[in-house]
């Protein structure tokens, strides 16, 4: 019996493509589950409002009557107008280790792509840059935050195989948080008082909810030239916002003003969530809430999940200021390890920051390319 691919269209077909990775991943004690809901709504068109503006496939393959692979082909249409280009993506790849398997979900996305005009092809990549990115290709050995992506080794293998280059590379952190310096201590105070700049700290999520949008479009701002990426409208702000916000801990945010009350910077520490996913177990009730709301309240580790300064700033020191506040709020917790989200390794200040800590880069996760 050969290969069968489904292409994916009900909603029982999305929640069997959600649940896939729990099958392949049940002995990977670094994997973090998701939430299959959150999930499944990811890849409805009635639910996600990237739709409005791309296009989305997705695919499940079957050997031996048994689920054995996926994989969705997208066109970000903003990105491609953006940038002048039709390249399509590749996203949620998941499969067991087999070549025709793997091999015939490519196919089928490839060629998807093609029919809608696409001559080249990136990924994994998802909807946008705050939706899945990148193959892990580098630090198995370590527990997956939810910011970021795991894979098993096996995959990259199979990228490789089918013709896949390296097209750019994310790269990880784990610190260890000490006392702030007081040299480091003072630089902050100083640049602070040169642009006469206030820093905002919250102890209440409503206090916090009215800057979400603000901080939407600085990101907009702080990002609009980095790859993948194309600006969130308010719809997309707000999907995002619904999306992420009950995850926040208002104490790790901090944010800051000009003298204009413009916002000039911003930074967005969450609890580790990693383990509490684990016994979540990819659902939130009626149990996996209580491990999730202990960790968000009781932080033992923490991720940087977002930081962007005002372009206008950049090269101020903003940055010094945002990490120094922060920094100051983790020792208050008693935190000890830090992870950062992906880095693009062409980000070199930023990367010689995270080096002034005592760290290891420990995971690198790949955006490949291919010709069509």
């Amino acid at each position: 019996m050969g290969i069968e691919i489904k292409e994916v269209r009900t909603g029982s077909d999305r929640k069997q493509f959600a649940k896939l990775p729990f099958r392949l991943y049940k002995n990977s004690p670094n994997w973090v589950p998701p939430i299959i809901a959150d999930e499944v709504k990811s890849i409805d068109p009635a639910h996600n409002p990237a739709y409005a503006f791309g296009k989305a496939c997705f695919w499940l393959a079957f050997k031996e009557g048994e689920c054995v692979g996926r994989i969705g082909a997208i066109i970000n249409e903003k990105y491609n107008e953006k940038m002048q280009v039709s390249i399509g993506r590749i996203s949620r790849t998941e499969f067991i280790d087999d070549e025709e398997v793997v091999s015939s979900l490519f196919s089928v996305a490839e060629q998807w792509l093609k029919s809608h005009g696409m001559t080249s092809v990136q990924g994994p990549l998802g909807f946008t840059n705050l939706d899945t990115q990148g193959l892990l290709i580098e630090g198995f050995d370590h527990l997956q935050s939810i910011a970021s992506v795991y894979h098993l080794p096996y995959y990259q293998a199979h990228f490789d195989r089918l013709g896949y280059e390296k097209e750019i590379d994310w790269v990880e952190f784990r610190l260890t948080i000490e006392a702030v310096p007081e040299k480091a201590a003072k630089l902050a105070e100083l640049i602070r008082e040169r642009y006469k700049l206030k820093i905002l700290t919250f102890t209440r999520t409503s206090d916090l909810k009215p800057y979400v949008p603000k901080v939407f479009k600085l990101l907009n701002a702080a990002f609009e030239e980095l790859f993948s990426v194309v600006a969130f409208d308010d719809v997309m702000i707000d999907y995002y916002a619904k999306k992420y916000f009950d995850f926040i801990n208002p104490k790790f945010v901090k944010l800051i003003e000009t003298q204009e009350g413009d916002l000039a910077g911003f930074i967005i520490g969450v609890p580790s969530l990693s383990k509490a996913m684990q016994k979540a177990n990819g659902h939130l009730f009626p149990f996996g809430f209580i491990p999730v709301m202990k960790a968000l309240k009781h932080p033992e580790e923490m991720d940087i999940f977002l930081t962007g300064v005002d372009p206008k700033l950049q090269g101020t020191g903003v940055p010094a200021i945002l990490i120094n506040e922060l920094q100051k709020t983790i020792l208050e917790h008693k935190i000890e390890f830090v992870e950062t989200t992906g880095i693009f390794e062409t980000n070199h200040k930023a990367i010689q920051h995270w080096k002034n800590y005592k760290h290891i880069q420990h995971k690198r996760r790949r955006c490949y390319k291919k010709a069509l």
